[in-house]
């Protein structure tokens, strides 16, 4: 991968140990439909200097079964615990309008809906209940806020900025 790949790529999954003896995988897929991350061709490693073509096997508890090309033992398996995995921002799909990929979001301004800078998006998270945004910086406390259309009306990518409808008692 060149560095102009490196910029332009989204974390999909991460290998979270062995499964079986015999180099097999236990995955963490990052995606909307899990099992799509074996459909965006070889997964990059973060820093680009090792590929691998993903077969699934199986649902397994916390993930999905995979093998990886070139991980042929339980102990090559066993040494990429903990390995992020990355696609080039080409291979994926492209979105409605009203969704986005949490690598888009981080850094954005964030405002008020008065127009008052809050911070920037810092991060995004998802404890299974919906996303959340983290919106802090400047010394400030960062605050998590649902990411519903409600509480963030306007996302603008091309301005990078969204606007923040703060829940009564967080204004």
């Amino acid at each position: 991968m060149t560095s102009t790949d490196l910029e332009n790529r989204l974390c999909v999954g991460a290998i979270s140990g062995s499964f079986g003896v015999k180099g097999e995988v236990r995955l963490k897929s990052f995606c909307a439909e899990p099992t799509a991350i074996a459909d965006y061709g070889p997964l990059f490693t973060e820093d680009g200097k090792r590929s691998f073509n993903v077969t699934l096997t199986r649902p397994v508890a916390g993930g999905l079964g995979a093998r990886l090309t070139g991980v042929a033992t339980k102990e090559e398996a066993d040494a990429l615990r903990g390995t992020s995995l990355f696609v080039s921002r080409d291979k994926l799909p492209n979105l409605p309008d009203d969704e986005y990929y949490y690598a888009d979001l981080i850094g954005l301004e964030a405002r008020d809906t008065g127009g008052v800078v809050l911070g920037t998006v810092m991060a995004v998270h998802n404890h299974g209940a919906g996303d959340l945004l983290e919106v802090g910086g400047g010394g400030a406390e960062s605050v998590l806020l649902p990411f519903t259309m409600a509480t963030v009306p306007t996302v603008d990518l091309t301005a990078r900025r969204v606007v923040i409808n703060l829940p009564e008692g967080l204004d």
